[in-house]
């Protein structure tokens, strides 16, 4: 590889990075072509995006990110593929965790691609430990909505009361205008 065509790959790594405010680093070392294609489908299928990089020329391209990324580099070892998600920071766990049930890897076996790292909003998240709890999070649409809900419950608790208040209140003035 010519020194032209790895700055040209670093340089659309970089696009990437930019575009993408989340991304995970897996290691898909010893997955077959079948598995890794099955998984490429997969992510395609939700709007995803797994590419195999060099880990050095990943490296390069976290450099331009603007922010400490030093703590991925115990995540760039071995083959490195990155899964790109411009929706949500969860997706791409989620998205890990159906292909492992698909594929039926149990508890002994090691899941591949195997989970190495994730970028979130600027925010480091390196090892397996976390992919529970990245699948967990919630996309800033579903936040909003939930503050919304949250926001209209009150309000529609107060004209509910209003309204159900308001023929209960007639009803008794009627009752005690039928007694005089």
């Amino acid at each position: 590889m010519t020194r032209e065509e790895k700055h040209a790959i670093v340089q659309e790594l970089s696009e990437k990075f930019a575009e993408n405010s989340f991304f995970y680093i897996t290691d898909a070392g010893g997955m077959t072509v079948a598995g890794i294609n099955r998984f490429r489908r997969l992510c395609f299928d939700k709007g995803m995006e797994f590419k195999v990089y060099k880990n050095t020329l990943i490296r390069k391209a976290l450099d331009t990110l603007g922010s400490d990324t030093s703590e991925m580099d115990s995540a760039l070892k071995g083959q490195s593929g990155i899964l790109f998600s411009k929706e949500s920071g969860s997706a791409p766990a989620r998205l890990l965790q159906d292909f492992y049930k698909k594929e039926g890897y149990g508890k002994k076996a090691i899941a591949k691609p195997v989970f190495k790292g994730a970028y979130i909003d600027s925010d480091l998240f390196v090892g397996s430990e976390y992919l529970d709890t990245l699948s967990k999070i919630k996309s800033k649409q579903e936040l909003i909505g939930e503050i919304i809900g949250l926001l209209q419950s009150p309000a529609k608790n107060v004209i509910s009361g209003l309204q159900g208040g308001g023929n209960k209140l007639a009803g008794i003035l009627k009752t005690l205008s039928e007694k005089e």
